[in-house]
């Protein structure tokens, strides 16, 4: 991986623009030629799409898409970035800037701006933040096309992973209902200005059209999956009667289980997303 160019290229606008990484924000700016080419590629740019970039930070990654996409709309926190875009993208026509906070932001009416066109999230998201933000992405009911994030490794790790794993949790079932998940890019903390304590990877979601699983209430399911992994090295019969959202007594859920022909004493992080689905329509 190269990194000369870009990397003295932010190290200028920081010096020029007296930027200070906000450890609030979870600022760590991507400096590698290579990755930042390497993100458009996965995420599949072209001109007949509508990217919406979260946290562009100094507009590295924004310029390279907005060279492929029809157009980009970057949402950025921190205030004090929005000179430094505006002067990153000058001669972008393509392109605009938001200051708010995603969580906080009307995503369909950003998504609706461009009719036709194929929309598409691509973000280098804050570690702290990143499952709010992608649970919200995938809940909102916007078919986005596909949501390519930079995210920290092992939580990349567990939006793939299976029934089995320690890393396999609520956010592994609610990613696997709504996309595809797949890990494109590992990236070494040497990569970014200021370097992470972590390693990172660029993962991306396809959408589908129609959930792989079928579920009376996908609200009620979610339930579900949140009281069994909240206690989850407890049987699923006891996790789902003290959880305050589910208070389905131990009798219902063992004879639920027992109809799937699973161990009345089985435990939530055994059961895959289709069983999960099976379960929730016999408790619901």
């Amino acid at each position: 991986m190269s990194n000369s160019n870009q990397k003295s290229t932010t190290m200028s606008i920081v010096r020029k623009h007296d930027i200070k990484a906000q450890k609030k924000y979870g600022q760590n700016f991507l400096t590698d030629d290579g990755v930042l080419d390497e993100i458009v590629e996965a995420a599949g740019v072209c001109d007949r799409d509508h990217i919406v970039e979260i946290g562009p930070g100094l507009g590295a990654l924004t310029k390279r898409l907005a060279e492929k996409a029809s157009h980009v709309t970057a949402i950025e926190i921190d205030s004090q970035m929005i000179p430094v875009l505006d002067e990153v993208l000058e001669g972008f026509d393509n392109t605009r800037v938001i200051c708010a906070d995603v969580l906080k932001t009307d995503m369909k009416e950003i998504a609706d701006t461009y009719p036709g066109e194929d929309v598409k999230i691509v973000a280098n998201l804050p570690y702290y933040i990143t499952t709010p933000i992608v649970t919200s992405l995938l809940e909102s009911g916007i078919h986005y096309r596909s949501i390519t994030v930079m995210v920290q490794t092992e939580v990349a790790e567990r939006m793939q992973t299976g029934p089995g794993s320690k890393d396999y949790g609520a956010l592994s079932l609610a990613v696997q209902y709504y996309s595809k998940p797949e890990i494109m890019i590992d990236v070494p903390p040497e990569c970014f200005y200021p370097m992470p304590g972590v390693g990172s990877s660029v993962i991306k979601l396809d959408l589908y059209e129609e959930p792989p699983v079928k579920v009376s209430d996908p609200a009620f399911m979610f339930r579900i999956i949140k009281a069994s992994f909240m206690q989850r090295r407890k049987t699923l019969q006891n996790a789902l009667q003290n959880n305050p959202d589910t208070r389905i007594s131990r009798e219902k859920t063992s004879g639920a289980l027992e109809k799937l022909g699973l161990d009345p004493l089985i435990r939530g992080e055994a059961l895959t997303l289709e069983q999960f689905a099976a379960l929730s329509d016999l408790l619901v």
